[in-house]
Protein backbone atom coordinates (compact mmCIF):
# COMPACT_ATOMS: atom_id res chain seq x y z
CA UNK A 1 0.00 0.00 0.00
CA UNK A 2 1.23 3.33 -0.51
CA UNK A 3 -0.23 6.52 0.81
CA UNK A 4 0.87 10.23 0.49
CA UNK A 5 -0.44 13.49 1.61
CA UNK A 6 1.00 17.27 1.80
CA UNK A 7 -0.05 20.23 3.98
CA UNK A 8 0.27 24.30 3.51
CA UNK A 9 -0.06 25.41 6.87
CA UNK A 10 -0.01 28.49 8.85
CA UNK A 11 2.76 29.31 11.40
CA UNK A 12 0.16 29.04 14.06
CA UNK A 13 0.16 26.62 17.01
CA UNK A 14 -3.07 25.30 16.13
CA UNK A 15 -1.35 23.40 13.07
CA UNK A 16 0.48 21.44 15.14
CA UNK A 17 -2.22 19.36 16.66
CA UNK A 18 -4.14 19.23 13.34
CA UNK A 19 -0.90 17.63 11.47
CA UNK A 20 -0.80 14.89 14.24
CA UNK A 21 -4.29 13.76 14.04
CA UNK A 22 -3.92 13.36 10.08
CA UNK A 23 -1.11 11.26 10.82
CA UNK A 24 -2.16 9.27 13.23
CA UNK A 25 -5.56 9.14 11.06
CA UNK A 26 -4.06 7.55 8.25
CA UNK A 27 -1.84 5.33 9.83
CA UNK A 28 -4.63 3.74 11.67
CA UNK A 29 -6.50 3.33 8.53
CA UNK A 30 -3.67 1.71 6.98
CA UNK A 31 -3.43 -0.91 10.54
CA UNK A 32 0.06 0.62 11.71
CA UNK A 33 0.99 -0.54 14.83
CA UNK A 34 0.35 1.91 17.37
CA UNK A 35 3.29 2.37 18.99
CA UNK A 36 4.47 3.16 15.81
CA UNK A 37 2.00 5.36 15.10
CA UNK A 38 2.32 7.20 18.30
CA UNK A 39 6.41 7.71 18.22
CA UNK A 40 5.74 9.75 14.69
CA UNK A 41 3.38 11.34 15.64
CA UNK A 42 5.56 13.15 18.48
CA UNK A 43 8.60 13.52 15.96
CA UNK A 44 5.72 15.28 13.56
CA UNK A 45 4.62 17.23 16.52
CA UNK A 46 8.30 18.81 17.37
CA UNK A 47 9.42 19.12 13.62
CA UNK A 48 6.06 21.27 13.18
CA UNK A 49 6.29 23.25 16.72
CA UNK A 50 10.51 24.58 15.28
CA UNK A 51 8.55 25.25 11.85
CA UNK A 52 5.90 27.47 13.17
CA UNK A 53 8.65 28.89 16.02
CA UNK A 54 12.01 29.48 13.76
CA UNK A 55 10.49 29.00 10.21
CA UNK A 56 9.95 32.55 9.59
CA UNK A 57 11.34 34.65 7.03
CA UNK A 58 15.08 36.00 7.76
CA UNK A 59 13.79 39.20 5.94
CA UNK A 60 10.70 41.56 6.84
CA UNK A 61 8.10 40.93 4.77
CA UNK A 62 9.18 37.69 3.51
CA UNK A 63 6.92 34.91 2.93
CA UNK A 64 7.20 32.83 6.42
CA UNK A 65 3.27 32.66 7.18
CA UNK A 66 3.08 28.99 6.47
CA UNK A 67 5.24 26.01 6.28
CA UNK A 68 4.27 22.53 4.42
CA UNK A 69 4.12 19.07 5.78
CA UNK A 70 4.56 15.70 3.75
CA UNK A 71 4.06 12.16 4.60
CA UNK A 72 4.62 8.99 2.55
CA UNK A 73 3.48 5.93 3.48
CA UNK A 74 5.03 3.05 1.16
CA UNK A 75 5.26 -0.46 1.61
CA UNK A 76 6.94 -0.56 5.11
CA UNK A 77 8.35 2.69 5.59
CA UNK A 78 7.09 6.10 6.73
CA UNK A 79 8.61 9.32 5.83
CA UNK A 80 7.47 12.12 6.98
CA UNK A 81 9.39 15.79 5.60
CA UNK A 82 8.45 19.46 7.30
CA UNK A 83 9.59 22.43 4.91
CA UNK A 84 10.14 26.02 6.41
CA UNK A 85 10.73 29.81 4.83
CA UNK A 86 13.46 30.25 8.04
CA UNK A 87 16.99 31.46 7.85
CA UNK A 88 18.14 27.41 8.64
CA UNK A 89 20.62 26.71 11.03
CA UNK A 90 23.95 28.50 11.35
CA UNK A 91 26.41 26.35 9.08
CA UNK A 92 27.98 23.02 11.10
CA UNK A 93 24.69 22.92 12.44
CA UNK A 94 23.35 21.17 9.99
CA UNK A 95 23.56 17.95 10.65
CA UNK A 96 21.50 15.74 12.76
CA UNK A 97 24.37 13.95 14.55
CA UNK A 98 25.47 17.69 15.34
CA UNK A 99 22.40 18.70 17.45
CA UNK A 100 23.22 18.34 21.33
CA UNK A 101 20.22 18.10 23.76
CA UNK A 102 19.47 21.08 25.67
CA UNK A 103 20.56 21.77 29.35
CA UNK A 104 18.20 20.11 32.20
CA UNK A 105 16.90 23.00 33.40
CA UNK A 106 16.20 24.18 29.83
CA UNK A 107 12.35 24.67 28.58
CA UNK A 108 13.36 24.67 24.89
CA UNK A 109 15.46 22.70 22.81
CA UNK A 110 14.55 19.25 23.20
CA UNK A 111 12.56 18.89 19.73
CA UNK A 112 15.36 17.88 17.32
CA UNK A 113 17.14 15.19 20.14
CA UNK A 114 13.36 13.75 20.33
CA UNK A 115 13.15 12.96 16.45
CA UNK A 116 16.39 11.24 16.43
CA UNK A 117 15.42 8.89 19.37
CA UNK A 118 12.05 8.30 17.43
CA UNK A 119 13.17 7.88 13.73
CA UNK A 120 14.85 5.31 11.85
CA UNK A 121 16.88 8.10 10.06
CA UNK A 122 17.08 11.88 10.53
CA UNK A 123 18.17 14.35 7.88
CA UNK A 124 18.24 18.13 8.66
CA UNK A 125 19.11 20.00 5.40
CA UNK A 126 18.34 23.81 3.74
CA UNK A 127 15.57 24.04 1.62
CA UNK A 128 16.98 23.58 -2.00
CA UNK A 129 16.88 26.80 -4.25
CA UNK A 130 15.03 28.96 -1.74
CA UNK A 131 16.10 29.09 1.62
CA UNK A 132 14.92 27.54 4.76
CA UNK A 133 14.70 24.25 6.43
CA UNK A 134 13.91 20.64 5.51
CA UNK A 135 13.27 18.21 8.02
CA UNK A 136 13.29 15.11 7.05
CA UNK A 137 12.59 11.41 9.10
CA UNK A 138 11.58 7.64 8.47
CA UNK A 139 10.72 4.59 10.31
CA UNK A 140 10.26 1.14 9.61
CA UNK A 141 6.49 0.16 10.01
CA UNK A 142 5.39 -2.50 12.33
CA UNK A 143 1.51 -3.10 11.40
CA UNK A 144 -1.10 -4.64 13.84
CA UNK A 145 -1.63 -8.15 14.74
CA UNK A 146 -5.57 -7.36 13.75
CA UNK A 147 -7.03 -10.21 11.51
CA UNK A 148 -9.81 -8.20 10.89
CA UNK A 149 -7.83 -5.99 8.61
CA UNK A 150 -7.07 -8.65 6.61
CA UNK A 151 -10.67 -9.40 5.83
CA UNK A 152 -11.56 -5.44 4.85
Amino acid sequence: MSIWWSLHLRREAASVPLARRLLIGTMETAGVDPEISYDLSVALGEACANAVEHGGSATPGGSSEAYRVTAYLDGDKCRIEVTDSGPGFAPGLARIQDIRPARADAEQGRGLCLIRELADHVHIGARPGRGGTVVRFDKILKWKEDPSLLTA
